[in-house]
């Protein structure tokens, strides 16, 4: 089976954009990791211990909604799906944001408030394990970056395409998340403000990104040829 090398290097590069949204919502969480941060080692093998965790639950994701996509979603409907995901978010950014919002108190949220519990009892844990499994619980929580990187992985049509994607997304964001763990005290709220206020931008970014992807214009990592005979660059996966 072929991969497509412009479907992991347009992940990477949402994931690497991205990563300043993931400073200014999971960087609170990533601050408070159970890690000593006095010590240089305590905070790397924590911080790779989290991220690799946190980076498993967005490929095993992408698997399960990649597969997904690949019962309900023809070749030929990827380009408009692509073009309509990013035609959205932008709606998004010009209307008020009252039409969008919507309660978590329901049946749906409930879920997330148990995952918030089981991350509580892992915080209060200081062994290696406890990092790993804050950041695979970390990687289910609600986030609309991973919603519209898990939308690209169903598009994609392929479980194994949707695993790359998540796979090279998460890898993307690592290098920000990494460094906010190794930054410590000095990440400070102030700051994480500042990049929150950088996120319209980045939807901007991401939806510009979706719709030249969808228009096909044959722009390698940017506007790949998706759902066509073409030949492409491939990465062989046995």
């Amino acid at each position: 089976m072929s991969i497509n090398a412009e479907i992991i290097g347009s992940a990477f590069i949402m994931g690497l954009a991205g990563s300043l949204h993931c400073i200014g919502m999971c960087g609170p969480l990533a601050l408070s990791l159970p890690v000593s941060h006095n010590n240089n080692f305590s905070r790397i093998s924590g911080g790779l211990i989290y991220n690799s965790g946190r980076i498993l639950s967005y490929t095993s994701m992408g698997l399960i909604f990649g597969s997904l996509g690949n019962l309900i979603i023809a070749a030929k409907w990827q380009s408009s799906l692509s073009i309509g995901l990013g035609i959205i978010i932008l709606l998004y950014l010009l209307f008020p944001k009252k039409y969008f919002h919507f309660s978590t108190a329901t049946t749906l949220g409930k879920p997330f408030m148990i995952l918030r519990q089981h991350l509580g009892k892992l915080f209060q844990s200081k062994n290696l394990s406890s990092l790993l499994f804050i950041g695979v619980l970390n990687g289910f929580l609600p986030c609309g970056l991973v919603y519209l990187a898990l939308t690209s992985s169903i598009i994609s049509a392929s479980p194994v395409n949707g695993g790359m994607f998540m796979l090279f997304f998460g890898l993307g964001t690592f290098p920000m998340m990494f460094a906010t763990v190794l930054m410590g005290n000095y990440l400070n709220n102030s700051l994480r403000q500042k990049i929150h206020k950088a996120v319209p931008a980045l939807l901007f970014f991401m939806a510009v990104l979706l719709i030249l992807r969808g228009m096909n214009l044959g722009i390698p990592f940017i506007s790949p040829e998706l759902g066509t005979g073409h030949h492409h660059e491939v990465i062989e996966c046995r």
